[in-house]
């Protein structure tokens, strides 16, 4: 679990074949990645990936197949730098929001402008990420936390402060880039519950029992 408060950049240093139609990614950090070891959990732009070798600022991941076909990874190139963040301990604050590090498409960067110290950036999405995003609502772009300004059916909104936009890749992202989205999980969750009770008429699950768990 990760929280889209991204930690640093890194570059990909190398690329290689890993089994049967994945890759094997080699990256380095620009912070030193204190206590990693092998089998930790880092997010490479919002992907959670798992360390199979890690020593001072370097690791390398293996990346499956299902998430190729759902990432940028590829059509990877060395030298592209990528966000990181290493998985949230219990006892770390939660300054983002909830970010399970699996990736649910790919969005299009369609527009930035600058707007006082903010760059107002839209990302067109299909509608199938788009039905889980509301005004206000969080959403993480290349793993960054992000509130969602304003949204429709096929695209959303954000600002981007100045801090964001030198930590993170987003600061130099050009109109036409893909980027990784991961929608909210608790709108999953909560469509997931209803359409469960449309299917079983003897489910207790209804809208006053979501209200009542936290759910909505």
């Amino acid at each position: 679990m990760f929280t889209g408060i991204i930690e640093g950049l890194g570059t990909i240093k190398a690329l290689q074949s890993s089994g049967q139609q994945g890759r094997r990614l080699s990256i380095e950090a620009d912070f030193i990645l204190n206590e990693t070891k092998v089998g930790d959990s880092i997010a490479v732009n919002g992907a959670c990936l798992t360390a199979v070798e890690a020593e001072g600022r370097v690791f390398k991941a293996d990346v499956s197949p299902e998430t190729l076909s759902l990432t940028t990874f590829g059509a990877a190139k060395a030298g592209e730098r990528v966000n990181l963040e290493r998985a949230l301990r219990v006892s770390d604050r939660l300054d983002g929001h909830l970010v399970s590090g699996h990736i649910d498409g790919m969005g299009i960067l369609k527009d930035r402008k600058n707007k006082g110290n903010a760059i107002i950036i839209t990302f067109g999405v299909p509608e199938i990420l788009s039905r889980y995003m509301i005004k206000k609502g969080s959403v993480a772009v290349d793993g960054i936390s992000l509130t969602i300004n304003d949204c429709d059916a096929s695209s959303f909104e954000v600002s981007i402060i100045p801090h964001t936009a030198k930590l993170t890749t987003v600061g130099f992202k050009k109109i036409g880039d893909p980027v990784h989205i991961e929608t909210d999980m608790i709108g999953k969750y909560v469509e997931h519950f209803l359409t469960r009770k449309k299917e079983s008429a003897h489910s207790n699950i209804d809208m006053q029992f979501l209200a009542k768990n936290g759910f909505i």
